[in-house]
């Protein structure tokens, strides 16, 4: 998506979402200063050994935002997008979607300036391999521990392990979440995402006395987390009417049939030369006429420059910061409730812990208990963070960054300054 592509302040973005809660709670200044600024960024270059023989060297980065509540936490991204400002904003923004959901981890993210589409799997995993080994210092188990990202999967995970746990001696399966179940991964981890989101709209819609069953939905990006969405939302009823990727959008008012368009996308690598429904231009699915919107692609997809243009009732954030604050504004005064990323896309992160959990104490969950813990918490937190707004009559945006700020500001004041 054009805007998407762009990220044009990303930074900025989140520093203005943190200044904006900062004056609603009076925070000190103190504290909102220590959260302005990440706690560590490191940046290496990553020469690699192409398959023509030549050397080719990418640049990388992992940045940790904060650490007060617990280890660092977050995926690493695979994209020519990629940039130190970027994963900055998007550490940020984990911190704040662990301390939501309650999770007991600080926010971390990482990324490589690539194309991995222009790359074998054979200079993908030198790539990985050469990343991690320049990184090591920074992650591991018990200080920062990463997931997969934008192009990044449960393959490039097992890459890192391995490396490692290679460099370490033994095997520290603790180090990545999101790995294949066969080393140490969690059952339920790959649809994480999109399952918790899923959760969120059927919450929100009882909250606001609608129904999923019948809702008509619209999923921009249909990946990992689209996809699983969108197969979740289908499965109660909802009829998904729209759906894009990069090369396109594909719409039917009757509903789309999910089933064989997943299974078209895993034999065919997406769904744009999918054969059933209307085809239109990518950009113009976020614009239908529905009553959930779900951005699951990138960044910034929503901005003042198309908010005018969004005709869905509910805007539910599969993406990180897919909605701009000037959007918001526009989105607010349409009365288009926005159900926040931090909230909206935290089963990932929710079943990540719940990975690293069983890691450390090795011992292994059914998809059913795992399943069933991420829904107990995506419900719990979701009524907080609409309990919170009633009371303090905010936007859920609002509400998810005051509990969040909230309990990170608690643990700094407990904590204290060292030395």
């Amino acid at each position: 998506m054009t805007n998407a592509a762009q990220h044009s302040d990303p930074l900025g973005i989140a520093l203005v979402r943190l200044n904006d809660v900062a004056g609603r709670m009076k925070l000190e200044p103190g504290i909102t200063e220590k959260l302005r600024y990440c706690k560590r960024c490191l940046i290496v270059s990553i020469p690699v050994k192409m398959d023509s023989g030549d050397v080719s060297v990418f640049t990388g980065y992992r940045v940790q935002h904060n650490v007060d509540r617990g280890p660092s936490k977050g995926g690493i991204r695979y994209h020519p997008g990629v940039t130190l400002d970027l994963m900055k904003a998007m550490a940020m923004l984990m911190t704040w979607k662990c301390a939501v959901v309650g999770i007991p981890y600080g926010g971390a993210k990482g990324g490589v300036v690539c194309n991995p589409k222009e790359m074998s799997l054979g200079e993908l995993e030198r790539m990985t391999r050469r990343y991690t080994t320049e990184i090591i210092d920074m992650i591991g188990p018990e200080r920062d521990i990463p997931a997969p990202d934008v192009a990044t999967n449960p393959q490039v995970m097992a890459w890192i392990m391995d490396t490692y746990s290679m460099n370490k001696g033994y095997v520290v399966p603790g180090v990545v979440t999101g790995k294949p179940i066969s080393i140490g991964g969690s059952a339920g981890r790959l649809e994480a995402t999109g399952r918790g989101l899923g959760f969120i709209v059927r919450e929100t819609a009882r909250r606001l006395k609608m129904t999923v069953q019948g809702a008509r939905v619209v999923i921009q990006g249909f990946g990992n987390v689209g996809g699983a969405a969108a197969h979740l939302l289908w499965q109660m009823g909802a009829k998904i009417i729209g759906v894009s990727e990069i090369q396109g959008g594909v719409v039917d008012e009757k509903g789309l049939p999910v089933d064989r368009m997943l299974e078209w996308r895993t034999k065919n690598g997406s769904i744009g030369d999918f054969k059933e429904g209307e085809r239109i231009p990518r950009d113009k699915v976020l614009e239908l006429d529905c009553d959930f919107l779900l951005p699951c692609a990138l960044e910034e997809a929503i901005t003042e420059a198309n908010a005018g243009r969004i005709s869905a009732k509910v805007i539910a954030e599969g993406a990180n910061a897919p909605v701009t604050p000037e959007a918001d504004v526009i989105l607010d005064g349409k009365g288009v409730v926005v159900l926040p990323d931090i909230l909206a896309n935290a089963g990932g992160v929710i079943v990540s812990y719940l990975e690293w959990v069983q890691g450390l104490q090795e011992l292994y969950w059914s998809e059913d208990e795992v399943n069933s813990e991420l829904e107990k918490v995506m419900v719990r937190s979701c009524n907080e963070v609409w309990d919170l707004a009633q009371r303090e009559k905010a936007s859920l945006r609002m509400a998810a960054y005051m509990l969040a700020v909230g309990r990170v500001a608690d643990a700094i004041r407990l904590r204290g300054i060292y030395p």
